[in-house]
């Protein structure tokens, strides 16, 4: 049994495929763990969607933020024009069925010692309490105020997190840390404008891995998100997002032993 991180899809149908061909993917015993953003931006948000869905337990999905801005437009909120390619997910007949599958995917996976997440964790937060911060979004997606939240969830605001923070603020600040965090200062503001290389931090800020003495340091930290930091690991993280949807490369690794595949966009 093999377990294979994967990184940002986007949407990149034909690459992910080449990917399971790549490590000769069983999923009758391999797992696959990945990172979020299945959608948008690529040409196959679809069938993405629905090849995921159909591995079962085979795959573990976390969501990102592309996932969660699909749940956003699905219950009603305005879609920005651009490079939002959702129109064939929200135009699907299984349209219902594959938006329910996905907003009842965790925004958080631990295995051991590794941790599976989008973007990453606030220096404050231990894995454990990460988890249920987590899991409080969860319960939100799969509840009956679902769609409430989705509405109020767009924006910035809070910039750090308080453990009085209540409601639509409470969640949101959760879900912009583990779906959109990249740099943020040593007691935990998040600059969430910033999308550069790790050496162009803004003022004050650093990369969310770099603060010293993170809570989150007792695991390994499996994510994506950054297409500017690229495929990067150092003791404590592993960064996926190697651009594929921007044609750069899909990464995988294998948590067993480290061993690193690629596959062109």
């Amino acid at each position: 049994m093999a377990t294979y991180a994967i990184g940002d899809i986007q949407g990149c149908h034909t690459p992910f495929a080449r990917m399971l061909d790549l490590v000769h993917f069983d999923p009758a015993c391999d797992r696959l763990w990945i990172v979020g953003d299945l959608v948008n931006r690529g040409p196959e948000s679809l069938r993405v969607l629905r090849a995921l869905r159909d591995l079962g337990d085979a795959a573990v999905v976390v969501l990102g933020n592309h996932d969660l801005y699909l749940l956003m437009i699905a219950a009603g909120l305005k879609r920005r024009l651009g490079d939002d390619t959702l129109y064939q997910v929200l135009e699907a007949p299984d349209r219902d069925e594959l938006l329910h599958w996905l907003a009842r995917r965790p925004l958080m996976h631990v295995a051991g010692d590794h941790v599976l997440v989008h973007a990453g964790l606030l220096p404050g937060w231990t894995v454990t309490r990460a988890c249920a911060l987590a899991q409080e979004v969860s319960d939100t997606l799969a509840g009956p105020k679902a769609r409430d939240f989705l509405l109020q969830l767009a924006g910035n605001r809070p910039e750090r997190w308080s453990d009085k923070l209540k409601g639509w603020d409470r969640l949101r600040v959760i879900v912009n840390a583990l779906t959109r965090l990249r740099f943020c200062s040593a007691d935990g503001r998040m600059d969430l404008s910033a999308k550069g290389a790790p050496h162009k931090a803004p003022a004050g800020m650093m990369p969310w891995f770099r603060v010293p003495d993170r809570f989150s340091r007792t695991h390994t930290i499996v994510c994506g998100h950054w297409s500017a930091l690229g495929f990067y690991r150092e003791p404590g993280l592993i960064a996926l997002d190697s651009g594929c949807v921007w044609g750069g490369k899909l990464t995988a690794l294998r948590i067993e032993d480290d061993a690193v595949f690629q596959v062109p966009g």
